[in-house]
């Protein structure tokens, strides 16, 4: 069976996080969780085990440090501005999780 992506976002402030999800969301992924620090960056990359990470470059680099730290195979976008079609287009380049199912 497949799956759809799980989709992660961080930014430093909660209005530019949510500039960053509304730019983000796709029927083609499920977007979870939504960090505002480093520390929470880490601590939902584990919780939530997504397959990408869209990080605000306001975050800094440890942010992207973390989310490695956490999930090693983790897939980053970092982004300075919350354009929808170059986030949506990075992501979509990233081969689907999942496969045939065997039994």
């Amino acid at each position: 069976m497949c799956r759809a992506l799980k989709i992660l976002c961080a930014a430093p402030t909660p209005e530019r996080l949510a500039e960053i999800k509304r730019a983000t969301v796709s029927v083609q992924w499920e977007l979870v969780g939504g960090a505002t620090s480093v520390d929470e960056v880490a601590a939902q990359v584990e919780e939530w085990n997504p397959d990408v990470v869209v990080l605000d470059r306001g975050l800094g680099p440890d942010a992207e440090t973390r989310a490695r730290e956490a999930k090693d195979t983790v897939r980053i976008v970092v982004v300075e501005a919350a354009d929808g079609d170059s986030i949506r287009e990075a992501i979509i380049g990233l081969p689907q999780p999942g496969g045939p199912v065997r039994t």
